[in-house]
């Protein structure tokens, strides 16, 4: 199994603060399984002209193929303008329509105020159904007052955090044993 952990800002430090610290956790938790973190504020993506995610190069085709590799995906998203910044939709965009088939999906929202809660369930959850995401149910939403100095101060975030790795690893891999059950009725 692979891991990405998309970090889906160009600005500000709280989401990949999230991302990071997740990040940390799932490597020590589940070290057999590979993870990697794309921090998009890092990369120079190009933005989605209608082209196959494989004739893009350089930054953009790294992190299109990494996604489209991966059996785990956990997205980390900050809250503009009540929804999720164009630079982490032009990442969807690159991808084909089915891009996240057979691939389970954790959420992490930041936002400044409790207010923007639902974003992730109104903005991003829909972007990840429709590309055939597997999405955990339960996402953690993260406000500004639980970050400080670029760590998380509320105890409550990280146990929801842990929690996320869980029911995101144990989702991926309920869903990989069936589709090989599944798979094991064919002769061919």
């Amino acid at each position: 199994m692979k891991a990405i952990f998309l970090s889906g800002s160009q600005v500000g430090t709280k989401t990949i603060t999230s991302m990071s610290s997740l990040l940390e956790e799932f490597k020590q938790t589940y070290p057999k399984i590979e993870a990697e973190l794309l921090d998009l504020k890092k990369l120079q993506i190009d933005f989605s002209d209608g082209r196959n995610y494989l004739d893009y190069d350089q930054d953009t085709l790294h992190v299109t193929k990494k996604l489209m590799e991966a059996d785990i995906i956990f997205i980390g998203s900050p809250t503009f303008q009540a929804s999720i910044p164009g630079s982490l939709k032009n990442v969807f965009d690159l991808l084909p329509q089915k891009a996240f088939e057979r691939k389970t999906v954790g959420i992490i929202m930041t936002a400044g105020s409790p207010k923007h809660y639902l974003v992730g369930e109104t903005q991003l959850k829909p972007i990840l159904n429709y590309m055939k995401a597997n999405i955990v149910p339960r996402y953690v939403f993260i406000e500004d007052r639980d970050i400080i100095n670029q760590e998380i101060i509320n105890p409550e975030v990280q146990m929801r955090l842990t929690q996320l790795l869980e029911d995101t690893v144990v989702l991926a891999q309920t869903y990989e044993n069936v589709w090989q059950t599944t798979e094991d009725k064919y002769d061919f």
